[in-house]
């Protein structure tokens, strides 16, 4: 862990702001996989350019693909091969993105040779025997020793058939899958297997799927379909802004009583998370959702409330990081998935939130918070952005709360502080 602590200072007064977040890393991450599976170039727009998307970039050129970046433009430019993985063997280092371990186990299986997959300490914790399973089903060899990886994978193409996968530990299982399942060699079949967390990123994955060109017999999110012979369409594509970045500045505005307008997304967004104002409503914001922009303004008094946050789970934290401000407890359930991202971020928060000064029931799948006054403290972060980013909306309404190893943050959002003190109000 970074020895550095960034003290967050309070706004000292409501924001009123207007606010750009970059693009999705979700959504980048997507476009530049399918990108690279389609035939001709793609040309991506508004990406998000941050350590999950340059990992992306960086693994796709070891595999021998061709990426131009532009950063001040915000543009990245990928020539598809049609399917044809170019580099017969290739080592990949994911760093700690999840997305980029997932996709890119699953994107090898097309090719011809020996791929490693690999990653930081905590990405060689996190769960992927399920997607292996399913991949071994379609006639992948893919072996991770403890069921994480490091992840070898001797790949001959994708044979097809029919694969089973679970859904429950993490949906980017099933969204690998279905990705890479048009360019199988027969008839393709895939099934999920019990609960699925995290749907709205599947829908997002079929979307942007259907985007490049493929549209998925389907029914419902149970079963899947693919006749073989299938490509992607090279296109230029133009990425939403990160709802889940987006988050903590609609959670600013909720605990000081002030407006925040996000443009460039709305409540149609790809993104499950841009439902997370529905909770700030539900807590007693006033919430504005235009064509092209969502807007929260504070109404000075938070109520607490039960929430589902299965489908929006990287919410959890900065739920929990505003509930001290509320006027009763607030209950987070049904995450007990996110024990196995950048941290075991249910412990991580109860943690955090009782160094704070806060009461806190921990469960198995979630948190009861009853507030009380907050104290002064550190907030550690576990190298987890999203640990970082909520807590630091504690600190705007609070003097004393300071966040540890802030650097964080540049997993997805690179200059988060920055753009957080775009709220502080101007003195007159």
């Amino acid at each position: 862990m970074s020895g550095d602590v960034r003290e967050i200072l309070p706004l000292g007064g409501p924001p009123d702001a207007s606010i750009s977040i970059p693009g999705s890393k979700s959504l980048t991450n997507r476009a530049l996989l399918l990108g690279a599976l389609a035939r001709g170039r793609s040309r991506l727009t508004d990406v998000l350019f941050s350590d999950d998307t340059c990992v992306m970039v960086e693994c796709l050129r070891r595999l021998g693909f061709s990426v131009q970046v532009d950063q001040p433009e915000l543009s990245m430019v990928v020539e598809g091969r049609g399917g044809e993985i170019p580099a017969k063997s290739a080592e990949l280092f994911v760093g700690g993105a999840g997305t980029a371990a997932r996709f890119l186990t699953a994107m090898v299986g097309l090719g011809n040779g020996r791929y490693t997959i690999d990653g930081t300490e905590r990405m060689r914790e996190r769960p992927i025997q399920d997607l292996l399973d399913a991949l071994g089903m379609l006639g992948v060899e893919a072996v991770a020793e403890r069921g994480t990886p490091p992840v070898v994978v001797n790949a001959h193409g994708l044979r097809g058939g029919r694969a089973v996968v679970r859904g429950d530990t993490s949906s980017q299982f099933l969204s690998a899958l279905l990705m890479v399942a048009p360019y199988a060699q027969d008839d393709v079949e895939v099934v999920l297997e019990g609960r699925l967390v995290e749907s709205p990123y599947v829908e997002m994955t079929l979307a942007v799927m259907e985007a490049f060109g493929i549209r998925v017999e389907r029914e419902g999110l149970r079963r899947f379909f693919f006749r073989s012979g299938g490509c992607y369409r090279a296109r230029d594509y133009a990425i939403e802004p990160d709802a889940s970045a987006a988050a903590y500045f609609f959670a600013a505005a909720a605990v000081t009583g002030g407006r925040v307008r996000v443009s460039g997304l709305s409540a149609s967004s790809l993104q499950g998370d841009a439902r997370f104002v529905d909770l700030l409503e539900e807590m007693g914001c006033r919430v504005v959702r235009g064509e092209d922009f969502l807007e929260v303004s504070g109404s000075g008094v938070l109520r607490g409330i039960e929430a589902d946050l299965s489908e929006m789970s990287d919410q959890t934290m900065t739920l929990a990081a505003i509930a001290p401000f509320a006027d009763g407890p607030t209950r987070i359930r049904d995450v007990a998935h996110i024990r196995h991202h950048e941290s075991d971020r249910v412990a991580a928060t109860a943690t955090e939130l009782r160094r704070l000064g806060q009461e806190v029931e921990e469960h198995g799948d979630g948190l009861v918070i009853l507030p009380r006054p907050l104290r002064p403290a550190v907030v550690q972060t576990y190298n987890d952005h999203r640990m970082a980013m909520a807590f630091a909306v504690t600190g705007l309404r609070v003097p004393g709360i300071a966040i540890a190893d802030p650097g964080c943050v540049a997993k997805t959002f690179p200059d988060f502080f920055e753009r957080l003190e775009d709220l502080r109000p101007v003195p007159a």
